[in-house]
């Protein structure tokens, strides 16, 4: 019996597991930033992504996840309305422009955070869902637990500035990937699809959306930009284009500009470089191997589930695949048994992923058996079939 290695340069193949690095030599004007493809959650661009930095309306988005999920089990409707406080009508910065007193529905709040980015409709959303702001941050805390950001403390819904107030570029990605994750837009038509829209008219005031992605970026459909003195000029980006979807969070940046500028230029180069690329689907056969006694001459090798990998034009141009099984395989095999491994290398970064027997081989009878045991060890024959 012999140990049987075949190597194959390959240059097309699919995204498996997360430990391929980030790219390094992708600069960005951002002190922080945190770029995934969303299917996969392999990093392509990482800069600062653990180290604290200010959200600023960035946070709002938290605030939406919350009101979604409530909508999502059946607890809050759209058509519910909320009483707008003293507190929520004198607050700064971008604004709804709702009325002290007046009662909002649930969908005109959740606009006026997500397209117009208003401080007074998230306060209002806040105080109508825990009673006060301070129990709805509370809540934020439990929520961020909860979908595993580690890194993040939320002292108010809008993201104002606070000593205690703290987020990362990375805890944002996650945050952004539940949000679009356990909202899909089949099931939920009404939720996800507001960060897109271009403009929202409250009171008789028209406002664009200040997402630098929408309308310019192809496919961009959310979500929240932000900007304190503090934080400087962030943004969490997400965009889909022929089925991949990627989510950009970049904060630190100058001006509104330079914010646009850095937004679009990243999300078109990632898409451009990066691609979802299938190498073998589920049950499909990725090599023979021959039988040893058994009723058949071979058995295909296959992998359980599909194998895919994002990978970059350099890096599938050099990946390496590596099959590996006793050959000849001895009978009998029952289709799922493990007979073999192939190795995935990229970036000199090995995985190993299980091969299967794709069917059934049963042995031969005893006499058989005896008769092709002997032939291999005289004359080295392949073994027959009966």
């Amino acid at each position: 019996m012999k140990i049987i290695i075949k190597t194959l340069l390959i240059f097309c193949l699919l995204g498996f597991g997360t430990s391929i690095r980030a790219n390094e030599h992708i600069n960005t004007m951002a002190d922080f930033a945190h770029v995934v493809d969303f299917e996969t959650n392999r990093v392509l661009l990482s800069k600062n992504a653990d180290s604290p930095m200010k959200p600023a309306s960035m946070a709002k988005i938290m605030t939406l996840y919350i009101a979604f999920s409530r909508i999502a089990e059946g607890s809050l409707t759209l058509q519910d309305k909320f009483l707008v406080s003293e507190k929520a009508w004198k607050m700064g910065g971008s604004r709804s422009f709702l009325d002290v007193g007046t009662r909002v529905s649930v969908e005109e709040l959740i606009n006026g955070i997500a397209v117009q980015s208003g401080n007074d409709a998230a306060v209002v959303i806040a105080e109508g869902i825990s009673g006060s702001e301070e129990l709805f941050a509370d809540e934020m805390n439990s929520f961020a637990l909860q979908i595993g950001m580690k890194d993040t403390n939320f002292t108010n819904s809008t993201g104002w500035p606070d000593d205690m107030l703290t987020t990362t570029a990375r805890d944002l990605t996650i945050l952004t990937a539940a949000l679009i994750r356990d909202f899909p837009i089949n099931e939920f038509p009404y939720l996800y699809p507001v960060f897109a829209k271009p403009n929202y008219t409250y009171n008789n005031i028209k406002q664009p959306n200040r997402n630098p992605l929408i309308n310019r970026s192809p496919g961009a459909d959310g979500l929240k930009t932000g900007s304190t003195r503090e934080s400087g000029y962030g943004l969490v980006g997400s965009a889909e284009r022929n089925g991949q979807r990627i989510i950009l969070v970049l904060n630190g940046l100058e001006s509104k500009k330079q914010r646009s500028f850095e937004a679009n230029r990243l999300m078109d180069f990632m898409f451009r470089e990066y691609k979802n690329y299938t190498f073998f689907e589920a049950g499909e056969t990725v090599s023979t191997a021959n039988i040893w006694l058994g009723k058949e001459a071979s058995i295909p090798l296959v992998l359980e589930n599909k194998l895919s990998r994002v990978l970059s034009r350099s890096e599938r141009n050099s990946t390496k695949l590596t099959v590996n099984y006793n050959n000849p395989i001895q009978a009998p095999v029952l289709m799922g048994d493990e007979v073999g491994t192939l190795w995935i290398e990229v970036n000199g970064v090995r995985e190993e992923v299980p091969l299967i027997a794709g069917k059934d081989v049963l042995q031969l009878p005893v006499f058989s058996r005896v008769t092709e045991a002997i032939k291999y060890l005289i004359f080295g024959a392949a073994p027959s079939i009966n």
